[in-house]
């Protein structure tokens, strides 16, 4: 992706699933790793164009200092004459205040370059050009950069993601000690991904991120083992939470879901959990009457789920996703067009019981529809092609993959 000011472009970060990796360290914290909400802003974040020309004639002269480009992630580092460490993470301040850092007297050239490199004005412009991945590597440069680069606004809709190992620094007599979240918050984090995580994990991460009780918007849990007793301890500590995702949790039951949810959660998403059936989605329509998403893969869930929405939800809800639901059929789109009116994205991506009848009642419905997804949808023919090209006049997206 170019950037609107220079029409350089630099080769893509290779981010894999979404996530940018970042090269792990010593202190178990190397391994984080941070992705954007939306596809766009992920190729954005991946691939930072080239440094505005915002340089002193006297430092653009200088055949010994290389201009900053993007070629290398530690050019930047290499203007201000200072070794750069080997690798880097997403990590607090704890991470670079133990090593050695080089002050501004210490900087070679002359005493104009020197302020030059350090000028938070200059800076400020500067570091909007870098990537997430690169950002993380000249924080470590001296305490100036950092300084600038921890401002909340360079980590806007970043999300840190942390598995269950990186959580824990092992102490000389083989005790654990939870590691210090401090620069997560002076960055202003609302949102983390925790991953392989347990009921305990969770209490930690509450008692120690000072964020948690209410500046924390969005949680995402995957492959984790938390249970129902964890579930309703984090979503009662942290009053802040309205996005929610669980993903591959498969030891919180129904029940669970019944006792924790809270009317505040505006957002949820629940994929390949196994716990999740029907009374599952009567527990997300009545505890969330201010529900304007929901992102569901579930294989029990049957027609009569759809039902269970409620007048106040089928007015704030416009997204609904329904993957891999295989128990769906016909009878559960009219449900669902009935209950959830105005809808504005659809995916029955993998309900494969739906047919060209299916979608005629979305296409006579569902007339705000501007995305729809139908894709690994076998029973569907060039029939539903003419539904929808006669009566989805909004629409701006579909998808026909499979």
């Amino acid at each position: 992706m170019s950037n609107p000011r220079n029409g350089d472009t630099k080769p893509p970060c290779l981010p894999r699933n979404g996530l940018v990796k970042i090269p792990t360290q010593p202190n178990g914290l190397g391994s984080a790793s941070i992705t954007k909400g939306t596809p766009a802003v992920k190729n954005r974040l991946c691939q930072p164009s080239s440094v505005p020309a915002i340089l002193s004639p006297a430092l653009a002269h200088r055949s010994d200092l290389p201009i900053p480009s993007l070629a290398s992630p530690l050019s930047l580092a290499t203007l201000a004459g200072v070794s750069s460490p080997p690798s880097a993470s997403l990590v607090g301040l704890n991470t670079s205040e133990g090593s050695e850092q080089p002050s501004p007297e210490r900087l070679p050239g002359s005493p104009s370059e020197r302020q030059l490199a350090v000028d938070e004005k200059i800076l400020n412009r500067l570091f909007w050009y870098f990537s997430a991945c690169e950002k993380c590597v000249l924080a470590q440069v001296c305490k100036a950069w950092r300084r600038v680069l921890y401002q909340p606004k360079f980590w806007v809709g970043l999300t840190p993601v942390l598995h269950t190992k990186e959580l824990y620094n092992v102490l000389p007599g083989g005790e654990k000690e939870f590691v210090s979240l401090q620069g997560f918050a002076v960055r202003g984090f609302d949102g983390f991904c925790l991953v392989g995580v347990s009921d305990l994990d969770i209490c930690e991460f509450i008692d120690n991120y000072p964020l948690s009780k209410k500046g924390v918007k969005s949680m995402s849990l995957k492959r984790s083992t938390i249970t129902d007793a964890g579930l309703e301890v984090m979503l009662e500590q942290m009053q802040g939470v309205v996005r929610l995702e669980l993903s591959g949790c498969n030891d919180f039951t129904e029940a669970g879901l019944w006792s924790s949810l809270n009317a505040r959660i505006t957002a949820l998403s629940v994929s390949d959990c196994i716990n999740v059936a029907d009374d599952a989605i009567a527990a997300i329509s009545q505890l969330l009457p201010n529900l304007t998403e929901l992102n569901l893969q579930a294989y029990h869930v049957t027609d009569t789920a759809l039902a269970y929405f409620t007048a106040k939800q089928g007015y704030t809800t416009h997204t609904l996703r329904l993957n891999s639901c295989w128990e769906i059929t016909n009878h559960g789109v009219v449900n669902m067009v009935h209950s959830l009116p105005n809808l504005s994205v659809l995916s029955l991506s993998g309900c494969s019981k739906v047919t060209d009848d299916g979608v005629e009642l979305v296409a006579e419905n569902l007339r705000k529809l501007r995305s729809l997804d139908l894709s690994w949808c076998p029973r569907i023919t060039d029939m539903a092609l003419e539904y929808i090209a006669c009566d989805l006049h909004k629409l701006e997206e579909l998808v026909l993959d499979r």
